[in-house]
Order: structure tokens, then sequence, then C-alpha cells
């Protein structure tokens, strides 16, 4: 298992569109974004499929308090895990986002700005290493 593999992988989805329930590259949504970089060095295996809080539930005994490349970070809403972004390093992610349920195209991605995209880790995330480790700077 090879974080740095799966932090390339996120970098080369990067302004692919989020498409609502998306899992392939013509578009993601952040868990199937997640997933297929995570399955690039076999953290996941190649079948199956996962929503955000599924992830959640798979890596949550796994909580660092040290956001490092290839971790997962998630919010909640409502007690549920509604989002997840990959930690490319210790203040940053990519994830899909800016959609939602009514992002079904890229045309709708693009009015909403709805892409992979590379943002600082926002405040009240959860974060997971699905290594295992709780590998400190």
């Amino acid at each position: 298992m090879n974080p740095q593999l799966v932090v390339a992988v996120a970098w080369s989805y990067v302004g692919t569109p989020y498409i609502w329930g998306g899992d392939d590259p013509t578009g993601w949504d952040c868990s199937g974004f997640v997933i297929e970089c995570l399955r690039a060095d076999g953290t996941l295996p190649r079948t199956g499929d996962w929503t955000a809080n599924d992830l959640w539930i798979k890596f949550r005994d796994r909580r660092t308090s040290h956001p490092s490349a290839g971790c997962l970070a998630f919010w909640f809403r409502g007690g549920l895990a509604s989002h997840v972004e990959l930690v490319i390093d210790a203040a940053t992610c990519i994830g899909a986002s800016g959609g939602g349920s009514r992002t079904i195209d890229a045309q709708v991605a693009a009015e909403q700005n709805a892409y992979c995209k590379v943002r600082p880790i926002r405040p009240g995330a959860v974060i997971c290493d699905p290594y295992g480790q709780d590998r400190a700077p």
C-alpha cells in the first residue's frame, strides 16, 4: 500500500466534473473519487461500492490528529458522514465537490463550479488514516 500513489492518482483527476453518483473518470461524486484513489494501491478492493458514511464506518477506528498524504477527511451532517476527501498533505485535500443531487452532467457541473478540486482541510474535518498508522509529522 502506497499513499503517495493514491495522491498521484488524485492529482490526475483534478478538474474532472462532480456528478452526483459518479463513479468513473467522466464524473465523480465524493465517495466515488476517494474509492477510485484508494483502489489504485489496493487499499480498497476492485469490487464494492461505498458511500462517504460507509467509508467512515470502515476507517473510523483509524482516526488521527496528524493529517498526511493518503488520509481521509470526513465531514458530518445529522450524525452521518456526508462528505469525504483525500488528504494530500498536512493542510490540503483533493475532493469532488461543489454540486449536489441535481448535478447530473458536466454542463450542470460547470454551471455550479463542481469539480475535483484542491482546497484547504476545512474546519470540522475528522481525519482517518486508512493505512492504520498515526503518522506524526
